[in-house]
């Protein structure tokens, strides 16, 4: 439960239930031979100024998560409410009001910028399109957003190519907040760069919402950076989520096996210290043929024969936590 639900404000952002499958197709005739399963029944909230990490292994559906959330991709199912209204129907013209209060920061920002604009006409692009600015007006407001994150204004001439990784991203960020928005997506901002940087773009990321009070839906592999910015953690298997608390409880007392295992597979750096033992075996299932019950019986060492049969909901193990876990009822051992 979100600080938001506990003091009775609506959420900034609720996804109930959301589905996203994509058709596997083959032949000539490029006829439907099956479903990938991207993402498979995902529901969480996002409270004001709060940021929730989102984690799992490559292909469990964390950026088919943010791109259906902004309406990049279409959802096959469900239902995403932003500020209240529900957005997951809006048609294009609709939803263009609605995008100025959803940003999203990419994972590889050379990529994400036009190499034939210049980095102030490509942070003051989203001024024009919107008509909010223009002239010395968005000029002015271009050379504020570099500042805000730590770029000269006289760096507004240059093109993305003269610029560091670093640099590159500053101004995706730049780009992300020229409409104020109250939702930034960021989708592994900092996995492309250097670890000396990436302690300065998440820092960046937590002051310039402590300025502004937006808030995040942060997804990334690193769990040290996750346990940096996030307020709270949602862990993400095969399409699902199975586990969701506060960052300290999560960290603290993981339930879930999985997250067990994320947590044990993270490198420490004093060889004499204490590592919890690996708990999962075997490899990801294909997400076009998912296993019945619990996705995550394949790879689990406490799995029952219920887990293998029946598919665990999200259900409460504490306060402010749940785990989607047949072990959290107290049959067998406990996760």
């Amino acid at each position: 439960m979100t600080d938001a639900a506990m003091t009775g404000t609506p959420p900034l952002l609720d996804v109930i239930d959301l589905v996203k499958h994509y058709p596997v197709r083959s032949g000539i005739l490029r006829r439907r031979a099956g479903t990938v399963h991207a993402v498979d029944g995902v529901s969480f909230s996002l409270g004001s100024g709060e940021t929730l990490g989102l984690v799992g292994e490559s292909g469990c559906g964390k950026s088919t998560v943010a791109r259906s959330v902004l309406r990049l991709v279409e959802p096959t199912a469900g239902h995403i409410r932003l500020n209240g209204r529900d957005i997951t129907h809006l048609s294009k013209s609709e939803l263009r009001t609605h995008r100025r209060s959803m940003q999203i920061v990419f994972q590889d920002p050379f990529a994400s910028l036009n190499p034939r604009m210049t980095a102030g006409d490509i942070v003051g692009e989203p001024l024009s399109v919107h008509g909010l600015a223009s002239g010395r007006k968005q000029q002015a407001r271009v050379a504020e957003l570099f500042e805000q994150v730590g770029l000269r204004p006289d760096q507004m001439r240059n093109y993305p190519h003269q610029f560091s990784g670093g640099q590159r991203q500053r101004i995706c960020i730049a780009r992300a907040l020229a409409l104020g928005p109250s939702l930034i997506v960021c989708d592994e901002p900092v996995s492309a760069l250097d670890v000396s940087i990436q302690a300065q773009v998440i820092n960046l990321l937590i002051d310039l919402q402590r300025k502004n009070d937006f808030s995040y839906l942060f997804i990334a592999h690193d769990l040290a950076v996750v346990a940096h910015i996030s307020h709270r953690v949602a862990v993400m298997y095969l399409g699902r989520i199975v586990e969701i608390a506060d960052k300290t409880e999560l960290f603290r007392n993981p339930r879930h096996p999985y997250t067990q295992a994320l947590l044990a597979s993270v490198p420490v750096a004093d060889p004499k210290a204490k590592r919890l033992t690996p708990l999962v075996d075997g490899d990801v299932p294909s997400p076009v043929n998912p296993p019945p019950g619990c996705a995550f019986h394949t790879r689990c060492r406490y799995a029952m024969d219920r887990c293998r049969i029946e598919r665990p909901v999200l259900a409460d193990a504490g306060a402010s936590h749940q785990v989607a876990c047949w072990l959290n009822e107290g049959t067998g051992r406990e996760a």
